[in-house]
């Protein structure tokens, strides 16, 4: 397959109808072009252009390929640029760009994302210590980016890094007589973005915003065996008549041979960067980066074992979990358990689970499930009113309720007396897991105590088994305030990549225009109790809990559009897949999901607290 064509370009200030004529006639002439990435000012630096731009915008004129852009300051940029963060379409953790109309994206903040199989690194704006809301980064933005350069062989694959800011130094040890006049001055030129890429060692590092033309020699890169391009392009219309616009066609590094990569020209020159690399080091040469200190085997069956020996009953008096869900076991006769037909009928018609098993029911009038066959409505004396059988259909209707016909049972792995695990449908990575409780609430902070121990137990050992395959564990909740059932997932992290959560959870709030309130407590259980007092019910939630113990949430208000899978989009552009941020992206067959099950299961067997 060809390499992905692209264009770049300079400033565009707002000069829309001249670019985009020049992008016409050289895509038809030396086309086609797969994309076109646009550095420096995107909006028009007066009101004068403002006419001729908002056709563009608003879909009065062609845009003819693809175009993305990061310069989001200037002339009509608030009114646009709100518009695109309350559209729906918008919603969610969009590292790739957020769509303003077909065929045009705005790369907000900083990030990283794949294009035609080039991973594409990302800064938008000025460095400002300031809340503007655009045309500015923080240095959340520019944490974030070196978290997602931290894991070994991804920097490598960065082949596009754009920043409107040109890095200091990037002319040291470069040929003297190529300098174009203007390149020395310290307008348009950060630090920020020397330290940022000699970082990440983008393959190519394009700039704007000095109003020049500039292509660098390449220079190697410390600790990389490939060499950086800088390029450095005029703005659109320039009275100079200096180039803006250069294509480029390079192959992915993610499918280059390694000789390939290693290449390098005659003409390169040596690291510009040096006093930049020599800070990035502590005194005993090691690597220092600013994120750093940034902050079943058991058998299905309702376990009630413990509290029935004591009572003296035998395992031939309880109901067989698998039977009693899914209407079959293959264990058959050998299964030690009842399988009772009675028991299933009534179990599919919305009879409580603890009544059903233990004979009572310690939730009495709070129940939302029938005490008894016969039961109907609300016949129970003290219950809550109801109207005909909505809490059994909606237990009929339930992905998790284990009474519900939907509930696909084969993905279950562990179950406890308050709790049960299972893999997740179309999971983000292996051994992605929930937790989910027995009872149908809509989220795990409303647990009793007892349950809440339970919940801890599965916890810890899912971190030891996490930590035993050299990952950690990462959980996080969607507490919808009109949800159903809920669902705390785990995933596990490699541990080179610990160090860049928060600084990505912090990236993508601030992206959806909110910040986390912090937890900070070494013990997650002490940490959930705090989080408890804080979950206010009148709203829904989102938190996600750190190996460590910090938990991040955020109180989601009334009217605040919130991305349901926000908590697995971010992640999955942390561990750069960001094609399975939606699982339905992910679903295997039933047989595969049994085969993915017993392996996690023979796996899980010593640390399962519910064997």
């Amino acid at each position: 397959m060809a390499p992905p064509r692209i264009l770049l370009c300079g400033d565009v200030l707002g000069r829309l109808n001249q670019l985009f004529k020049r992008v016409s006639s050289v895509n038809k002439s030396a086309g086609p072009f797969d994309a076109l990435l646009c550095v420096g000012q995107f909006f028009p630096d007066s009101s004068d252009l403002l006419e001729e731009f908002t056709d563009y915008i608003e879909g009065r004129s062609d845009i003819p390929l693809p175009t993305y852009f990061t310069g989001d300051y200037g002339a009509g940029a608030l009114k646009v640029l709100s518009a695109a963060t309350r559209d729906p379409v918008n919603l969610g953790f969009k590292m790739e760009g957020l769509r303003i109309r077909e065929n045009l994206y705005w790369l907000k903040g900083g990030g990283k994302f794949t294009l035609h199989g080039l991973s594409v690194v990302y800064l938008s704006g000025r460095h400002s210590t300031s809340s503007q809301q655009f045309g500015t980064y923080s240095q959340d933005d520019v944490d974030a980016l070196r978290a997602l350069a931290e894991e070994p062989g991804i920097v490598d694959f960065s082949l596009t890094g754009h920043t409107n800011e040109w890095p200091s130094g990037v002319t040291n040890g470069a040929v003297t007589s190529d300098l174009p006049l203007g390149v020395f001055d310290s307008y348009g030129s950060s630090s920020t973005v020397s330290e940022l890429v000699a970082e990440i060692k983008p393959r190519y590092h394009v700039a704007a915003t000095k109003g020049i033309f500039y292509a660098r020699e390449p220079y190697t890169n410390v600790e990389a065996v490939h060499i950086t391009r800088f390029l450095g392009l005029a703005p659109v219309g320039n009275k100079d008549k200096q180039k803006f616009l250069h294509a480029i066609s390079p192959t992915p590094a993610s499918i280059m041979a390694a000789s390939e990569i290693g290449m390098k020209t005659t003409n390169t020159t040596l690291f510009p960067f040096s006093s930049v690399e020599k800070a990035t080091h502590t005194t005993d040469g090691a690597p220092k980066r600013s994120s750093d200190t940034a902050s079943d085997s058991q058998y299905w069956r309702y376990d009630t074992s413990q509290k029935r020996q004591k009572h003296g009953d035998s395992d031939g008096n309880k109901l067989c979990f698998k039977y009693l869900s899914s209407g079959s076991c293959d264990r058959g006769e050998k299964c030690h358990f009842q399988h009772n037909e009675g028991a299933r009928d009534q179990y599919l018609s919305g009879v409580c689970f603890d009544f059903l098993i233990k004979g009572k029911c310690e939730r009495g009038p709070d129940c939302a499930f029938k005490h008894g066959a016969e039961e109907e409505g609300n016949s129970f004396p003290s219950r809550r009113p109801r109207s005909g059988n909505a809490n059994s259909e909606r237990s009929r209707d339930c992905w998790f309720c284990l009474s519900s016909p939907s509930l696909e049972s084969h993905l279950i792995t562990s179950i406890g007396e308050h709790y049960y695990c299972a893999l997740a449908k179309g999971p983000l990575v292996e051994d992605h897991v929930l937790v989910i409780p027995i009872e149908h609430i809509p989220t795990t902070l409303l647990s009793s105590p007892e349950c809440e121990t339970e919940l801890i137990r599965f916890q810890n050992s899912l971190k030891m088994y996490f930590k035993n395959q050299g990952k950690e564990a990462v959980f996080f909740e969607w507490v919808f305030k009109r949800g159903s059932h809920a669902n705390l997932q785990a995933i596990p992290i490699l541990p080179s990549r610990v160090s860049a959560i928060q600084d990505i959870f912090n990236l993508a709030a601030q992206k959806l225009g909110f910040k986390f309130m912090v937890i900070k407590n070494d013990d997650s259980s002490e940490g959930r109790k705090m989080l408890q007092m804080k979950f206010d019910r009148k709203c829904s939630l989102f938190y996600v809990e750190l190996p460590g113990g910090t938990i991040l949430y955020h109180l989601v208000d009334e009217n605040e559009k919130f991305p349901t899978q926000f908590g697995r989009e971010v992640l999955a552009g942390l561990l750069n897949k960001a094609d399975k941020a939606d699982w339905r992206n992910c679903k295997l067959s039933k047989e595969e999901e049994e085969k993915t099950v017993g392996n996690f299961k023979n796996r899980f067997k010593e640390y399962n607290p519910n064997p």
